[in-house]
């Protein structure tokens, strides 16, 4: 292939495709020149003014088009999408995203090394490239209990696998700068690899100390600040635009043109409602650029700057060589791709794809039947106060951040119990353990969700997974529990004894085996839903998902008790 290449770049071979008439944005010397390109077996064979009578298969002309890259996501977790790989890219690749970098530890966390193994052979079916980092935090921390754990010495399996370009994000912040021996085994194994970071509001000597480690980019800054005293310290800024955590225009005020090409563009976590109406990467170049960010910086950011840092040398520029994923706008104002190429084939047309739904076809027995719960009856939702003047603490929840606030309110007591209290914004939350039948239950408070009665249940709740329940009345929580649970997994809306939707993920209980298309309508309808019961959030189950994540501050709940993650300690809900 490489012989019948280089000829093809001669011109003494005749090309697959030949692109004629279009306007090349070169990632390399941030110009943007009139351009032709020759394309053969998948890939670049030459770029030029003029190629012609360069004999091709076939010959394209763009009309004066622009023409870039592929996009490349940064950080992505597919299975926040809720449907298999095979479907996320159905819903990005139209959106010009033609690769992705994705991080399984939230199937890793049901399902061990057969979840990862579950998404790169359903990934290799997909119309795009997706990769996957080794989950470093499986579980994420000592205090919640995940369905697996993985070692370093598991970890080091996927060493040699293909699609394994480095270790995803380490969130354990506090074993990385503590040096615990098991943590660094991890950091060690991967070494000679990208190491990604997960360090919401690390700062001074602490992030010093992280960065020593080896760990070399972070997604969860949420303030310029932050973003400039870790790109200062070497780090690459993965600037983050999900369905919850929207932090884009809070940090493009830290991207200059001295440091751009140290920034990336990444979703993290992106529901099927913003896959399909808003996007993927194309949403966060069209805003940046919106923002006042240089059009050819945004796409550098989307393309080049991720593909250095992973060390993907076949892509993430029109060059010689390269991967020919490929995509055609007319407007670099309001980028929005006509045409999608990958692998030199062209795979989608004014955002809709042109080649045909194939099913996998890959065993799934291994990441179904994934929700053990233990018989509940409902009183184990009973909150007691205890003797003495109490009050509560409470996470403040917030619709467009995963980082929430600790509070500490007076609690709304009937009897001897404290109960929920939607006239003060005030409800209870549990999370119910729900991978080895170990009857964990932890209960607490929130505020911020808005819910003015009845309850939403999800089996979607990062990192560990368990399943978690949040409403109004104890009686509209069970009955949303028992819902999320005897469809093997997923999200439901219950007020009363009434189930009013559903939505099954029976693969590991956080994916669906349904067309993207009539995944995203049962959304609609649970958002619906959730609207109809007061909850003014743009998607509560997206927010709700993030509340037991205890490495994001300040307050969290997981199976095992309420989390002050800036201490990073269980504390008790009741203060004196």
């Amino acid at each position: 292939m490489r012989t019948d290449l280089i000829k093809a770049a001669r011109g003494d071979a005749p090309a697959d495709l030949v692109l004629t008439n279009c306007r090349l944005i070169n990632v390399y010397t941030g110009e943007i020149h009139q351009a032709e390109v020759a394309i053969h077996g998948g890939l670049i064979a030459a770029v030029g003014q003029s190629l012609q009578p360069v004999k091709a298969s076939e010959t394209l002309d763009l009309g004066g088009r622009y023409l870039c890259p592929g996009f490349i996501n940064a950080h992505v977790h597919v299975e926040s999408s809720m449907v298999i790989p095979t479907e996320f890219a159905r819903a990005v690749v139209p959106r010009g995203t033609t690769t992705a970098v994705s991080d399984p530890h939230e199937i890793a966390n049901v399902c061990g090394m057969a979840g990862i193994r579950y998404m790169l052979d359903v990934a290799e079916h997909a119309p795009m490239t997706i990769l996957a980092n080794a989950p470093s935090c499986v579980p994420a921390t000592h205090m919640s209990t995940s369905g697996a754990s993985l070692s370093a010495e598991d970890l080091a399996a996927l060493l040699d696998h293909p699609r394994v370009p480095g270790l995803a994000e380490m969130m354990n912040c506090p074993g990385v700068i503590l040096a615990v021996p098991e943590v660094l085994a991890k950091v060690e194994t991967y070494a000679k690899r990208p190491i990604d970071g997960h360090a919401p509001g690390l700062t001074g000597r602490e992030l010093q100390a992280y960065v020593a480690a080896g760990i070399g980019s972070d997604h969860e800054c949420v303030t310029a600040e932050e973003a400039t005293e870790k790109l200062r310290l070497g780090m690459r800024l993965l600037i983050r635009e999900g369905t919850t955590a929207r932090n884009l225009g809070a940090l493009l005020p830290a991207v200059t043109p001295a440091n751009a090409r140290r920034c990336c563009f990444c979703t993290d976590d992106r529901h099927p409602v913003d896959l399909l109406d808003e996007g993927d990467l194309d949403v966060l170049v069209r805003t940046a650029i919106a923002g006042g960010l240089e059009p050819i910086t945004a796409i550098q950011m989307a393309t080049l700057n991720t593909a250095e840092w992973f060390r993907l040398w076949d892509r993430g520029a029109v060059a010689p060589g390269k991967r020919a994923d490929l995509v055609v706008f007319s407007d670099l104002s309001d980028l929005r791709a006509e045409l999608v190429f990958v692998g030199g084939r062209l795979v989608a047309r004014d955002g809709q794809m042109v080649v045909g739904r194939t099913p996998p076809g890959v065993d799934d027995s291994a990441v179904r039947n994934t929700v053990r719960l233990p018989a509940l009856t409902g009183e184990e939702l009973a909150l007691d106060v205890p003797a003495g003047d109490r009050r509560v603490r409470v996470i403040g929840a917030s619709g467009d951040q995963v980082v929430t606030e600790h509070l500490v309110m007076e609690p709304t007591v009937r009897g001897s119990e404290a109960i929920a209290d939607p006239e003060r914004d005030l409800l209870k939350m549990a999370v119910i353990e729900r991978h080895r039948r170990t009857g964990n239950l932890g209960l607490g408070f929130v505020s911020g969700i808005g819910l003015r009665r009845g309850a939403i249940a999800t089996t979607v709740c990062h990192d560990h997974h368990n399943l978690i329940v949040i409403g109004a009345d104890d009686a509209s929580m069970m009955t949303a529990v028992r819902a999320a649970a005897e469809m093997g997994g997923g999200e439901a809306v219950a007020v009363g004894d009434r189930v009013m939707q559903t939505l099954a993920l029976p693969i590991a209980g956080l994916m669906s085996d349904r067309p993207l298309e009539q995944v995203r309508q049962q959304q609609d309808a649970m958002l619906e839903a959730a609207a109809e019961l007061g909850c003014p959030l743009h998607d509560p189950f997206m927010t709700a998902s993030f509340l037991a994540l205890e490495v994001i501050p300040a307050l969290k709940l997981t199976d095992q008790g309420l989390v002050d993650v800036d201490q990073f300690e269980l504390v008790d809900l009741w203060v004196d």
